[in-house]
């Protein structure tokens, strides 16, 4: 798995300020640092769009994981915008999106895609880590908390060989009772 380097400096916005989800979706795509590696950025707002057009991405408990393809870019990227206001985003629930997450992807990369997207909607199901986001006062907080998060949920879905970090964590050692 080749997604424990998402959510590093750069992947966040502390304040969206538009709450429309068109509008909202463009002002992360072009405000997150982690995104000005793609060549074509307006393009690739252009396809998230379209995408959220054909079908919501609004999962409901205030949040939303657009994604797009996108050449160009060697890795899976991920942002993050949390919205105080809210944005009006057609979720099943009815509720406005207050974390709106982006992916962005290479074409042929898509098992590190869908993992990356199923380790954080696996991670964000949990109420308290999205009202740990919604706490965080600026992006550099709110990254360390996602960060934590999503790296907690690789944790638990994959067993490090022995001595190998994920995400930074300290290398698990195991005794010599361990099984």
């Amino acid at each position: 798995m080749n997604i424990r380097h998402c959510f590093g400096h750069g992947t966040a916005v502390a304040d969206l300020h538009s709450t429309d989800k068109y509008d909202a979706l463009r002002e992360l795509i072009h405000g997150a640092p982690v995104f000005q590696e793609i060549d074509g950025l307006d393009e690739f707002a252009a396809a998230v769009v379209d995408r959220e057009k054909i079908q919501t991405t609004g999962l409901g408990h205030g949040v939303a994981v657009a994604h797009g393809r996108v050449q160009g870019v060697r890795r899976v990227l991920i942002a993050l915008g949390v919205s105080r206001r809210g944005i009006r985003y057609e979720s099943p629930d009815g509720e406005p999106v207050r974390l709106l997450f982006v992916i962005a992807s290479p074409p042929h990369v898509t098992l590190d895609y869908l993992q990356a997207l199923s380790t954080l909607v696996r991670g964000l199901r949990r109420q308290p880590v999205r009202d740990s986001l919604l706490a965080a006062a600026d992006a550099e907080e709110i990254e360390a908390r996602i960060r934590s998060a999503y790296c907690a949920e690789l944790e638990r879905l994959t067993e490090p060989a022995a001595g190998r970090k994920i995400c930074g964590a300290a290398p698990i050692r195991r005794s010599a009772s361990a099984g």
